[in-house]
C-alpha cells in the first residue's frame, strides 16, 4: 500500500520537457534498440532527475520516505488509523511524562515563592523588634565650671546586646542571605514557564485522548486537570495586584496554588490508571 502510494507520487512530479524543445533522436533498428536497452535507463533517469527543481526533489523525497509511517501504521493505532502515528503509544506517553515533570516543577516554584515571601516578612519582623529596643542612655554632661584637671571617671563598657537586639542581628543576616538568592526573579520565571507549558500540555492531553479513542471521558482525571489549568490562570492573573503591594492578592495567590498542588496530588492515581490502559490498547510507535 505504501509502496504503491509512493509510486503514484512520482507521477505528480514534472516530466521531461515537451517534444518541441527536445532534439529529434535518430531512428534505430530493432537490433540497435535491443543493444541500447541495457544501457539507456541510467542516463535517462539521471536526465529526468536533473530536470526536476531541487526543492521539489527534496520535498518529494521526504514525503515519499515518511509516507509508509502515515499510511500503514495499523499496529500502532488504537482507532482505525485516521490520524496516523498520532494515535500510537509514542505520543500517548508524552502527556504523563510531561505532567509528572510539571508536578515536581510546581513544588519547586512554590519553594521559590515561599523564600521570596520570607524576604518580605522578615523585614516586618525586624521593624517590630526595633520598636521593643530601649533607647540608649545619653552620656552625663560635664558642668561648665568643673575643674578640667580633676580626674574623670573611666568610660563605661558597652553593654551586652539584649535578646531582642541579638534576634534583630540574626534576622538581618538571614535576610541578606535570602536576597542573594534572587528568589523574586526566579519565582516569576518559574511561574511563567509553569503557566505556559502547563496549559499547553493540558490541552495536548485532551487532544491525544481524542486522537486515540475518538472521544473524551468525563471523570475525575479530566475535571481535576481542567481545575488545575484554571487555577494556574487565576494565580497568574493576581500578579499585577501583587506587584502593587496588595496583601489580599498575595494571600489569595498562595491559597490558589495550595489548592492546585492538592488537586495535582489527587489526580496522580487516576493518571496512572490511564497509563496502564494506554499500554494495554496501543503499541509502539
Amino acid at each position: 500500500m505504501a509502496a504503491s502510494a509512493s509510486l503514484r507520487l512520482l507521477n505528480l512530479l514534472p516530466g521531461p520537457k515537451p517534444s518541441s524543445e527536445r532534439k529529434q533522436s535518430p531512428k534505430l533498428s530493432l537490433h540497435d534498440r535491443g543493444r541500447l536497452s541495457t544501457t539507456a535507463p541510467a542516463p535517462l533517469l539521471l536526465s529526468f532527475v536533473q530536470s526536476v527543481p531541487l526543492p521539489t526533489t527534496i520535498a518529494a523525497g521526504a514525503f515519499a520516505f515518511s509516507l509508509p509511517f502515515f499510511l500503514d501504521p495499523q499496529d500502532a493505532l488504537a482507532v482505525e488509523g485516521q490520524f496516523g502515528i498520532l494515535e500510537g503509544r509514542s505520543f500517548a506517553v508524552i502527556h504523563p511524562i510531561a505532567m509528572g515533570g510539571l508536578f515536581f516543577y510546581t513544588l519547586w516554584a512554590g519553594y521559590l515563592g515561599w523564600q521570596w515571601r520570607r524576604v518580605r516578612t522578615i523585614q516586618d519582623e525586624i521593624n517590630e523588634l526595633k520598636k521593643q529596643v530601649a533607647p540608649a542612655a545619653a552620656p552625663t554632661p560635664v558642668p561648665a565650671g568643673a575643674d578640667s584637671g580633676a580626674p574623670r571617671p573611666p568610660p563605661l563598657a558597652a553593654p551586652a546586646p539584649s535578646p531582642v537586639e541579638s534576634k534583630i542581628q540574626q534576622l538581618t543576616e538571614e535576610r541578606k542571605a535570602l536576597l542573594k538568592g534572587s528568589y523574586r526573579d526566579r519565582h516569576f520565571n518559574a511561574g511563567s514557564i509553569l503557566l505556559g507549558f502547563g496549559v499547553l500540555e493540558a490541552v495536548a492531553g485532551c487532544l491525544n485522548t481524542w486522537f486515540r479513542t475518538g472521544k473524551l471521558f468525563p471523570g475525575p482525571h479530566l475535571f481535576s486537570g481542567a481545575g488545575i489549568t484554571v487555577l494556574w490562570a487565576l494565580a497568574a492573573a493576581l500578579v499585577p495586584a501583587m506587584q502593587k503591594g496588595s496583601e489580599t492578592a498575595k494571600n489569595l495567590h498562595i491559597a490558589l496554588n495550595t489548592v492546585n498542588v492538592l488537586l495535582f496530588i489527587w489526580q496522580i492515581p487516576t493518571g496512572i490508571e490511564i497509563v496502564y490502559k494506554v499500554f494495554e490498547f496501543t503499541k509502539w510507535p
